[in-house]
């Protein structure tokens, strides 16, 4: 897929655009003042893969709160700052990396103008986050609800107010709970602008629900080239969201990033409890992390023919199964042997690279 070309911001070391690999953000949903719930969570999603992590900015205490918080982890951070704009300048003296908030919300022009100096003095990057469920009245009564179009108009507005204090340095998201809105909004932002854009489907829900609304919305988008950044956003544990924006870059080959596992849905043929022997698979492959790809099928016809483009696999039998490399099969073996004998031929593949 040929990816829209956009300009380029850094966030701390990362890049954002410009071509650069897309990047997975969360945001902790400790209080950010507490310092020590907020590092241990950030560490956790770094270990899960995040490149970039956003903290709440409520009040004055959090924005203080984020030095000591900056020297203790080292992963970009963003403050995600609203209404005040001493909060935002605070955040800026803090040693934040980037700052997400929108210029028509902080203030009066002078309010914005000391922002856009004190984060243009320190190179920190502004994403302007448009939502639909926030738009604002005189857009509301123009398009008479939420539309692409709508969305569009406020992101342009704020840009406009970035861009008439010669500041560039900026990304932008326009989420909706809404997927088909949200896809149409971003669409459309791809033609009009070459800022970066954040893509995310804001209040998505929780794991179960919200991954499927993420995974359709920022899937499809990021098949068609657009997207430089994103969020899944889930109700719950933010670890799960970076494990699932890493799957959906697997599974368009944006990322390599750990074991791949396929297994078949079984049927009739099927003669093993493949259930519970993929189970144990997954649950053994999240300590690797170097990419290899493995299979788990439930019978030959499943088995190392159809998945002959994974490293190793296994199929099953009648209480017993086969272990194949590259569609090859090497050995058959009961079916209580079957995950100790894969796991022998994954350690082998790994200490051959």
């Amino acid at each position: 897929m040929k990816r829209k070309m956009t300009r380029k911001i850094m966030i701390g070391d990362i890049a954002i655009g410009g071509g650069a690999p897309i990047s997975v953000q969360s945001m902790t949903n400790t209080k950010t003042q507490d310092v020590t719930s907020s590092v241990e969570q950030i560490q956790r999603l770094v270990a899960a893969g995040c490149d970039i992590v956003r903290l709440a900015i409520p009040d004055m205490e959090a924005a203080i709160a984020l030095r000591k918080i900056k020297d203790l982890v080292d992963v970009p951070l963003v403050a995600d700052v609203h209404f005040d704009y001493r909060l935002a300048i605070a955040a800026v003296d803090s040693g934040i990396d980037g700052l997400r908030l929108n210029p028509g919300n902080i203030g009066d022009s002078d309010c914005v103008e000391a922002v856009v100096k004190a984060a243009k003095n320190r190179h920190i990057p502004i994403r302007i986050g448009v939502n639909a469920g926030s738009l604002d009245k005189i857009l509301l009564a123009k398009y008479g609800r939420p539309t692409p179009e709508a969305m569009v108009e406020s992101a342009m507005q704020h840009i406009k107010i970035l861009e008439s204090l010669n500041f560039y340095d900026t990304k932008i998201s326009l989420k909706a709970h809404d997927v088909p809105l949200t896809i149409a909004a971003y669409q459309l932002m791809s033609e009009k602008s070459d800022y970066p854009l954040h893509l995310g489907i804001t209040e998505a829900g929780t794991v179960h629900s919200g991954v499927i609304k993420s995974s359709v919305g920022i899937g499809a988008l990021l098949a068609q080239g657009i997207g430089d950044t994103f969020r899944i956003s889930l109700t719950g544990d933010p670890v799960e969201e970076v494990k699932v924006a890493n799957q959906i870059l697997k599974s368009l080959k944006l990322r390599e990033c750990g074991p791949t596992l396929v297994s078949c849905p079984t049927c009739g043929r099927c003669n093993i409890n493949l259930a519970e022997i993929a189970g144990r698979v997954e649950d053994k492959l999240k300590v690797i992390t170097r990419p290899i790809s493995v299979a788990v099928m439930g019978c030959v016809v499943n088995g190392p023919g159809e998945a002959r483009e994974a490293d190793v696999g296994i199929a099953g039998g009648k209480k017993e199964g086969l272990v194949f490399r590259k569609g090859e099969i090497i050995r058959k073996v009961p079916e209580e042997c079957l995950v100790e004998e894969l796991f022998k031929e994954i350690d082998a593949i790994l200490e051959e690279e």
